[in-house]
C-alpha cells in the first residue's frame, strides 16, 4: 500500500468514525439520524449526479439495500439513544464480517479460508472484551448493535451487486433516498418537528457529509491499493471510535475495551486479507 492510498484510507476510518461519534453525541440520537439523512441527500445530490450513472439492472438491488439501510439507521439510532459509542461501534463493525463468514459458509459471498476463521474467533474474543461479562453488559444494548451489524452484512452482500451496473456514489444516493425520507416522516410524527430542527447543527452537517464522503475516500484509496489492504485498514476506525467515545463523551474507556478494539481490528484484518 502507498502512503497515498494509507493516507485515504485513514482518512475514509477517521471520517467513519466521526459522523457516528457526532450521531452517539446529539441529544436526541434518532431525531438527529432523520436529520442527517435528508442532509445527505441535499448535500450529496449534486455529486450523484456528476459521478455517473445507475442501470435499470442496478434498481432491485438499490431497492432491497434500502430496506436494509433504513432498518441499520433504525437500529444505529436505537442504539446509540440507550447504549455507549465504545460499545455499539466495535460490537456492530466486527459482528458484520462473523455474519459474512458464514454466509460464506453457506454458500453465499465466495469462499472461507484459515485466516478468515482464525480472524472470526479474533473478533469474538475482542467483542467479549469491549462488551464485558457479567449482568451489568447490557444483553439488550448487545442485541441492537449485533442488529447493526446484521444489516450491514446484509447491504455488504446486495451491494455488492448492485454496483456492477452503476456507479458507486449515485448509487448509494439512490439506496439512501427511500430511508431518508422514511424515516425522517416518521421522527417528524414521533419527535415533532421542533425535535428535529434543534439537531440541525455544525456536527449534523458533519455526519451528513461524512456518510458518503467515508466510502468515497476509500474508493480513492482502493485505485492505489487492493481492495483487502483498504479494507483492512479502514477497519481501524473500531479504536478510533472507542478513543473518540472517551475524549469527547467521556465514556468510562478502560484498558479492556480498548484491547477488545484492537483485537476486534485485527480479527476484522484478518478476515479481509484471509
Amino acid at each position: 500500500m502507498t502512503a497515498g492510498a494509507l493516507a485515504l484510507t485513514l482518512a475514509s476510518a477517521f471520517v467513519h468514525a466521526g459522523w457516528n461519534l457526532a450521531l452517539a453525541r446529539s441529544r436526541d440520537a434518532e431525531a438527529a439520524t432523520a436529520v442527517v439523512l435528508v442532509l445527505a441527500l441535499v448535500v450529496w445530490a449534486v455529486p450523484a449526479l456528476v459521478l455517473g450513472g445507475v442501470s435499470a439492472r442496478a434498481l432491485p438491488y438499490a431497492a432491497a439495500s434500502s430496506v436494509l439501510e433504513l432498518a441499520y439507521f433504525a437500529l444505529l439510532a436505537a442504539a446509540y439513544r440507550r447504549a455507549e459509542l465504545s460499545v455499539v461501534y466495535p460490537v456492530a463493525r466486527g459482528a458484520a464480517p462473523v455474519l459474512l463468514v458464514v454466509a460464506a459458509l453457506a454458500g453465499v459471498g465466495g469462499g472461507v479460508g484459515a485466516g478468515q476463521v482464525a480472524g472470526v474467533l479474533l473478533i469474538a474474543a475482542g467483542i467479549v472484551a469491549v462488551r464485558g461479562v457479567g449482568p451489568g453488559a447490557g444483553a439488550r444494548d448487545l442485541a441492537l448493535a449485533g442488529g447493526v451489524g446484521a444489516c450491514i452484512a446484509a447491504y455488504t452482500l446486495v451491494d455488492r451487486e448492485g454496483v456492477r451496473h452503476a456507479a458507486p456514489v449515485p448509487y448509494l444516493w439512490l439506496v439512501l433516498a427511500g430511508p431518508g425520507v422514511v424515516y425522517f416522516a416518521a421522527m417528524w410524527r414521533l419527535r415533532g418537528a421542533a425535535a428535529l430542527r434543534a439537531e440541525v447543527a455544525a456536527r449534523s452537517l458533519f455526519a451528513a457529509v461524512g456518510i458518503l464522503g467515508a466510502f468515497a475516500l476509500a474508493l480513492a484509496a482502493l485505485r492505489h491499493a487492493p481492495a483487502a489492504a483498504v479494507g483492512a485498514v479502514r477497519e481501524v476506525s473500531v479504536v478510533i471510535a472507542v478513543l473518540l467515545a472517551g475524549a469527547v463523551l467521556r465514556e468510562q474507556v478502560g484498558a479492556r475495551r480498548i484491547v477488545g478494539a484492537v483485537v476486534v481490528v485485527g480479527g476484522i484484518a484478518l478476515v479481509a486479507v484471509g
